[in-house]
């Protein structure tokens, strides 16, 4: 994406798409090119990733930062309490 009256050097490459910044812009201008049901579809693919990759690899079960539980020392405090 070149701004007006500016022409892409003769490597066909656009340089200010290099940096930080320019890589983010045209990942926001790239996002918001899609239409709504591409988006929709992207944020469940999104979901679905990170609940995968949130699980224990040997139990295949949540891990306590994901799922909410309790800590196994708060846990064996909270059976210590009840009789």
């Amino acid at each position: 994406m070149t701004m007006p009256g500016n022409e892409l050097p003769e490597d066909g490459i656009d340089w200010s798409l290099t940096t930080w910044e320019g890589a983010r812009r045209e990942q926001l201008r790239r996002w918001a090119a899609l239409p709504l049901e591409n988006v929709i579809m992207a944020l469940e693919e999104m979901q679905d990733l990170a609940e995968l990759l949130g699980r224990t690899p040997d139990m295949g079960k949540p891990s306590d930062a994901t799922s909410g539980a309790e800590p196994a020392s708060e846990a064996d405090a909270a059976r210590r309490e009840d009789p």
